[in-house]
């Protein structure tokens, strides 16, 4: 599961933070082998902006499912401070811990900027992105010039994470597990996969590619109910594109909303890439998905306005394809 935390309208951070406990508990039960929570910043409907600290809360709720982040924006980081805090999470939960990264700032510029300590100018200085994740890698190592506790010999599982061709190239080259982001750029999914595919150089961690994508997937007792489900975040992500973020709207917005030609045709483009349906459908979904991409492991997404439509959505799905322990979710 990749969890962005939403924040419903009429609720609260605190709310949406309760619900992923939950939700990640549950997901335990279910037999789901990772949980992972993005970076985002200046977002009103994304309560996610400190994966190291929310990563620490869900581990400790939780005794078996692995937990990460999906991803940790490495440019917004010290790679001194990143080793440092995912050292110790994986001091506290051995071999629970991933650590993905990602190169992109995850908000705004001017946001970014602020994270960085920089001038908004400055953030199209040169990409210094690989060698922040050579300088990441030695701390855990502990081979470089400042010792970095407790990250030496207590490293997490390393994986890059990407919307394009230029992180699939590095992730291929450092011999790293690679995550692509399919949920917002499936367009790119298939050319970034061969390309990291091209260009894996086997490595200590990795004698072959390992690759992994995350998809948007609603699944509801009907099709009708499961694209009801799905309109919220669509109507979300319209206004996100529109420059105006919002927190998850209700469907009383949803239905109070000026849908024009282009709207529709924007949301309409954007589900077309998502799996939405009912059991069987979405089944069928997963697994054209998974053949025709070739991964080795699937991550999904739900952002749904109420929390117990999420929970549900996932239950269900987690019965369509079989994943072992879900069927307590009759």
């Amino acid at each position: 599961m990749l969890d962005l935390v939403p924040v419903s309208d009429g609720s609260s951070a605190t709310d949406a933070l309760a619900h992923s406990t939950r939700l990640v508990q549950r997901a335990e039960e279910l037999g789901f082998t990772r949980y992972w929570v993005a970076e985002h910043h200046a977002m009103p409907g994304i309560a996610s902006s400190s994966p190291p600290v929310l990563i620490a809360h869900l581990a400790g709720a939780t005794e078996r499912i692995r937990v990460g982040s999906g991803g940790v924006m490495l440019p917004n980081h010290r790679p001194l401070v990143v080793a440092e805090q995912f050292g110790t999470l994986e001091a506290l939960h051995p071999d629970r811990i991933d650590l993905g990264l990602g190169r992109a700032p995850g908000t705004d510029p001017a946001t970014a900027a602020a994270l960085r300590g920089i001038d908004a100018a400055q953030l199209n200085a040169p990409d210094d992105f690989p060698d922040q994740l050579v300088e990441l890698a030695s701390y855990f190592r502990g081979d470089a010039d400042v010792l970095a506790v407790p990250a030496k010999g207590n490293a997490p599982s390393l994986w890059l994470l990407g919307s394009s061709g230029y992180s699939a190239k590095v992730a291929g080259m450092l011999g790293l597990p690679f995550a692509f982001a399919h949920h917002f750029s499936a367009r790119n999914t298939m050319p970034a996969l061969e390309l990291y595919r091209e260009h894996f150089r086997p490595s200590a961690m990795l004698s072959e590619p390992y690759s992994m994508i995350a998809a948007s997937v609603f699944c509801a007792p009907t099709g009708d109910a499961a694209r009801e489900l799905a309109l919220p975040s669509a109507l979300q992500f319209l206004h996100l594109r529109l420059g105006d973020p919002r927190e998850l709207p209700g469907p009383e917005e949803v239905a109070a909303f000026e849908w024009t030609d282009a709207a529709r045709a924007f949301v309409e483009q954007r589900q077309a890439d998502q799996i939405i349906g009912d059991p069987a459908t979405v089944r069928a979904g997963v697994e054209e998905l998974v053949s025709r991409t070739g991964v080795d492991e699937l991550m999904v997404t739900t952002a749904t306005y109420r929390g117990e439509d999420r929970l549900r959505s996932y239950e269900l799905l987690a019965d369509a394809v079989g994943v072992p322990g879900a069927t307590t979710a009759a």
